[in-house]
C-alpha cells in the first residue's frame, strides 16, 4: 500500500548505494510512494552509465562506494552535475564530505541538490517530501551539513560579518526552509526574517541579476572568500 501522502508527480530515479539491503530498501520505500525505480546499483561506473542512457528525474547515491569506498559516489554526482545539470542529485551518506561539495554546488540552475544523513532520516514521509522539494528545483541540506561546514568556515570572507542571529537565517536557507517555515522555527515574526534575509543579501555582495536567495544558500555552503 503507497505512503498516506500527496505525490507530487511519478519520478524516474537511479539508485546507487553499495549495501544491498539498503538498496533493495530504498527501491522499495519510493516504489510505494508512486515513483519508478529504472535502476539500482552498487558502484558508481554503473550509476554514470544508467544515468547517461535513462537520464532520470533524479539520482539518489551514496558517497563512499567501491571500488576504494572513499568518495566514489560525490564524484560521480559532480560529472552528472556537470553533463546533465537539469538532473536533480540527493547525496544519502552516513559522512560529512568536504571535498568535492562545492563543486556539486556550482550550478545554481536545473535540478535541485540535496545532502541527506543515513541516521538522521527518521520519517519516511519527510525523506520523500526532502525529494520532491530537490526535484523541485530547491536546495535541501541535512543541518548537521550546515553546522559542519560554518564551523569550518565561519571566520573567513563575507560569512565572518554575519551576526549569529544571520547565520541562523542563512542555516534554515541552507536546509531548504521558506521566510514563513523560518520564523516559525525562531518564534520571530516574517517581517524580522526578512529583514536578516535582506541584510544577509547585503553583506554577501551578491549581484542583484541572480537567484539571490539560492546564491546566499551556495556562497554560504562553500565558505564564499
Amino acid at each position: 500500500m503507497p505512503y498516506q501522502r500527496e505525490l507530487r508527480r511519478s519520478l524516474r530515479i537511479v539508485i546507487a548505494e553499495d549495501a544491498a539491503l539498503l538498496r533493495e530498501g530504498l527501491a522499495g520505500i519510493l516504489e510505494k510512494a508512486g515513483h519508478r525505480v529504472i535502476a539500482a546499483v552498487a558502484d558508481a561506473h554503473a550509476l554514470l552509465v544508467y544515468t547517461a542512457n535513462q537520464r532520470p528525474d533524479l539520482v539518489l547515491t551514496d558517497i563512499r562506494m567501491p571500488p576504494t569506498h572513499t568518495d566514489e559516489g560525490l564524484r560521480a554526482a559532480v560529472a552528472i552535475r556537470a553533463q546533465h545539470p537539469d538532473i536533480a542529485i540527493v547525496l544519502l551518506s552516513a559522512y560529512i564530505a568536504d571535498a568535492y561539495v562545492a563543486d556539486l554546488l556550482e550550478s545554481t540552475t536545473g535540478g535541485g541538490i540535496g545532502y541527506l544523513l543515513k541516521d538522521r532520516v527518521s520519517h519516511v514521509h519527510d525523506f520523500l517530501d526532502n525529494l520532491d522539494r530537490v526535484t523541485a528545483g530547491g536546495t535541501v541540506v541535512d543541518p548537521d551539513v550546515v553546522r559542519h561546514l560554518l564551523a569550518r568556515r565561519r571566520n573567513h570572507g563575507p560569512l565572518a560579518a554575519l551576526t549569529q542571529r544571520e547565520r541562523e537565517v542563512l542555516a534554515l536557507m541552507a536546509e531548504g526552509y521558506t521566510n514563513p517555515t523560518i520564523a516559525e522555527h525562531l518564534v520571530v515574526s516574517e517581517a524580522a526574517v526578512r529583514k536578516h534575509v535582506g541584510n544577509i543579501f547585503a553583506k554577501l555582495e551578491l549581484d542583484p541579476d541572480s537567484d539571490r536567495r539560492v546564491s546566499a544558500v551556495l556562497a554560504y555552503l562553500r565558505g564564499a572568500s
